[in-house]
């Protein structure tokens, strides 16, 4: 075969890869639209299932009911089932499968009255945070997760004692990801318990989760009874964590290294596109049985099972 020949038949194999690539993308982009376009956002102030707070929306957000936000955890990016997720708050310039997305998830801890009397060594608690990390890898990758380092504060633990808000913010590795997590945190104390806000993003985006950080953090407002002032002694649980157990994630041992959420969903799209395929089904399949994993894990604890599919 000549050489005009080899030249035509590799452009012509170049091509009808090209061609056959476009066509998976364009499939792809399709599929995520017509995602997107069935999410229902909701604005102004939105009552939580929880019954002792409600959300008033910041401008420049929208938000996510707690159904579908389960479903974009979980079936879009890849996560553990978490039924503690009561809804999210997502940017208006940002769509959730967006390359830059990021967004607020929003859970309620009952553990009780926090007491937020005590001094905080920052120092040490950065030290005993890192080698926790460390420590929970090896059962992280048993079950089928990769392995997660602190690589250190991207916003220093602040407590304001006046709104009794809690926040700061952590950077994170996962595996060899070239991109590192950002996992920023608002805790809001209540009567009973903590309101939990977690931005899901990388580190690209910290800069504009920071700008928008005000507008967040007085969006959750506890109802009359619940608030941290409304705490009756003689009657009330006081939490075993204090704002440094807080920070350090000690109340969230139940599901330690779970806890960090993570936009996984390229892989996922890329399934998506198919529809029913193979890789759709074996995708789901892989995710159930890490959910079959995590919840025979809880029953080792004595923990009830998560009910979600």
């Amino acid at each position: 075969m000549n050489k005009i020949n080899l030249t035509i038949l590799a452009s012509l194999f170049f091509s009808l890869f090209a061609s056959s690539q476009e066509e998976v993308a364009d499939s792809t982009q399709f599929n995520i639209d017509k995602i997107e376009a069935s999410f229902v956002y909701q604005t102004g102030t939105i009552e939580f299932e929880s019954g002792n707070a409600k959300v008033n929306v910041p401008n420049g957000f929208r938000f996510l009911d707690r159904k579908q936000s389960i479903y974009i955890l979980t079936d879009l990016w890849g996560n553990p089932p978490d039924s503690s997720i009561l809804g999210m708050i997502v940017p208006e310039n940002r769509n959730v499968l967006d390359e830059k997305s990021w967004l607020f998830t929003i859970s309620f801890e009952e553990m009780g009255y926090v007491n937020d009397e005590d001094d905080i060594n920052y120092e040490d608690l950065y030290d005993e945070m890192k080698e926790d990390t460390k420590n929970a890898n090896p059962e992280r990758v048993r079950l089928g997760y990769v392995p997660m380092e602190f690589i250190g504060w991207a916003s220093a633990p602040y407590y304001d004692k006046e709104t009794k808000i809690l926040h700061w913010a952590k950077e994170l590795k996962f595996g060899d990801q070239t991109v590192n997590t950002l996992n920023y945190n608002l805790r809001i104390l209540g009567r009973k318990g903590v309101y939990v806000l977690n931005a899901i993003a990388s580190m690209n985006e910290l800069p504009e989760v920071k700008e928008n950080i005000s507008k967040v953090i007085g969006c959750i407002e506890y109802k009359e009874g619940h608030r941290y002032s409304d705490f009756l002694p003689d009657v009330d649980n006081v939490a075993a964590w204090t704002i440094g157990g807080l920070v350090a994630g000690k109340v969230l041992a139940k599901v330690g290294f779970f806890a960090v959420l993570l936009k996984f969903w390229k892989v996922i799209a890329l399934a998506i596109a198919g529809g029913g395929s193979a890789a759709w089904k074996y995708f789901r399949k892989r995710k159930k049985d890490e959910g079959i994993a995590v919840a025979k894990k809880g029953d080792e604890n004595n923990e009830p099972k998560n009910d979600l599919e």
